[in-house]
C-alpha cells in the first residue's frame, strides 16, 4: 500500500515514515480516537466532582478527622491489626503449603483428610470460626497433653490457653490455609510433570524434588494470589471485634461510641487501610518482578537465538 493511501484512509495527521520488509518507505499516520477522548473528559470532570463534593462537605469535619489521625489508640489499634495480619498469613501460608502437599499425596489417606480440612474451613463462615475458637472452653475447658485414653502429662486451663488474640490468630490462620492450599495447589500442578520426572531419573526424592524443581517455578503463580489473600486478610482483621479484639476498627468504634462522630473516624480508619494496602501492593510488586526474571530470561532466550538464526541466514543469502 503506498503512503498516500495509508493517509486517506487514517485521516491525515503527524505521520511517522518506516521502510517495509520490501524497501518501501511508509508514510503511518495514527488513527484519531474521539471517542476515548470524550470518555476520559467526562469521566474526569466527574471524578474531579465527587472529590470536591466530598473534599468541601462541612459535614464531613476534617478537623476531627487530623485531630485523632495520629490518636495513640488509633496507633495501636493499627500496629494490632498488622500484627494480626502478618501472624495469620504466616499460619496461612505455612498451613496450605502443608495442606497442598498432603492433597497431591499419593497416599488416600492425608489426601482425604486435606481434603475434608479444606471443605470444613471454606466451607463455613469465617465469623463463626472466630466465635468457635474463642468460645471453645465452653466444650474443652481443660487441654491437656499426653498419651491419649492414657496419662496425662501436663493440662493448662483453655481460657488462659486461647485468649482474644490466639483466638483471633487461629480462627484467621486456619481459615486461610484452607484458600492458600488451593492457591498453591493450583502452582503446583502449572509446573509440568517431565520436571517431575526428570528428578527422579536424577535419583531425587519426593521431597528433594518439590522443594528444588517444582516449588521454585511454582512461586510465580503462587505469588500473586497471595498477595492478594494478604491485602484482603488486612481488611477481613476488622471482623475480630465480635471476640473483642482491639484493632484498628474496633478503636475506631471505642471513640466515635464516646464522641458520636461516626463519619470522621470512619475516615480515619479508611485512610490508614489505604495506607497499608499500598504498603502491600507495592511489596507484592517487587515480588512478583523478583520470581519473574527468572521466566522472562527462559523466554527471551529462545527469541534471541531465533535472531541470530536469521541474521545469519541473511549473511549467507
Amino acid at each position: 500500500m503506498s503512503g498516500q493511501a495509508l493517509t486517506a484512509e487514517t485521516g491525515g495527521g503527524p505521520a511517522t515514515v518506516r521502510t517495509s520488509p520490501g524497501g518501501e518507505r511508509i508514510r503511518a499516520v495514527p488513527q484519531r480516537h474521539p471517542g476515548r477522548w470524550v470518555t476520559s473528559a467526562a469521566l474526569l470532570f466527574l471524578l474531579v466532582f465527587l472529590v470536591q463534593g466530598w473534599a468541601a462537605n462541612p459535614r464531613m469535619q476534617w478537623a476531627t478527622v487530623g485531630e485523632f489521625l495520629f490518636a495513640p489508640v488509633v496507633q495501636e489499634g493499627l500496629r494490632t491489626t498488622l500484627v494480626l495480619t502478618v501472624a495469620a498469613m504466616a499460619v496461612g501460608v505455612v498451613g496450605g503449603v502443608a495442606v497442598a502437599v498432603l492433597r497431591m499425596s499419593p497416599n488416600p489417606v492425608p489426601a482425604r483428610l486435606s481434603a475434608l480440612y479444606i471443605w470444613v474451613f471454606r466451607g463455613t463462615p469465617l465469623l463463626v470460626q472466630l466465635l468457635f475458637w474463642y468460645f471453645l472452653s465452653a466444650i474443652v475447658p481443660v487441654i491437656g497433653f499426653g498419651v491419649p485414653w492414657g496419662p496425662t502429662f501436663f493440662q493448662v486451663d483453655t481460657n488462659h490457653l486461647i485468649t482474644q488474640m490466639t483466638a483471633a490468630v487461629l480462627g484467621l490462620g486456619l481459615h486461610e490455609a484452607a484458600y492458600m492450599a488451593e492457591i498453591v495447589r493450583a502452582g503446583l500442578t502449572s509446573v509440568d510433570e517431565g520436571q517431575t520426572e526428570a528428578a527422579h531419573a536424577l535419583g531425587l526424592t519426593r521431597r528433594q524434588t518439590l522443594r528444588r524443581i517444582v516449588l521454585p517455578q511454582a512461586l510465580r503463580l503462587i505469588i500473586p494470589p497471595t498477595g492478594n489473600q494478604a491485602i484482603s486478610m488486612l481488611k477481613t482483621t476488622s471482623l475480630v471485634f465480635a471476640i473483642a479484639v482491639p484493632e484498628l476498627l474496633t478503636s475506631i468504634q471505642g471513640i466515635y461510641s464516646r464522641n458520636f462522630q461516626q463519619v470522621p473516624l470512619l475516615a480515619v480508619a479508611c485512610v490508614w487501610y489505604l495506607v497499608a494496602t499500598s504498603v502491600l501492593n507495592v511489596g507484592q510488586y517487587y515480588l512478583e518482578r523478583r520470581f519473574r526474571r527468572g521466566a522472562d530470561r527462559s523466554a527471551a532466550a529462545p527469541r534471541r537465538r531465533r535472531g541470530s538464526a536469521a541474521v545469519t541466514e541473511e549473511g549467507q543469502s
